[in-house]
């Protein structure tokens, strides 16, 4: 998921934030709330790609700590 064209969760997030702070103070022209929103969708998307990939992680965390013959007190 992490390249240099790809955001970081924390990123995208911070700059998702932003355009729905701007989208919602309005005065632009319906071509600039168009872009913002387009931006906003591929943020989003951004954002759950890294959310479902950590929900993916935990999960197979979560397994293997729960396998028969483990006794680590450990989360991870």
């Amino acid at each position: 998921m992490a390249d240099e064209k790809t955001p970081s969760y924390e990123q995208a997030r911070e700059e998702l934030t932003d355009v729905v702070r701007r989208l919602e103070a309005g005065g632009l022209t319906l071509e600039q709330s168009i872009e913002l929103w387009e931006r906003g969708e591929k943020l989003a998307a951004v954002c759950e790609e890294w959310l479902q990939g950590a929900r993916v992680k935990l999960a197979a965390a979560m397994a293997r700590r729960a396998e028969p013959g483990t006794q680590d007190d450990t989360p991870f």
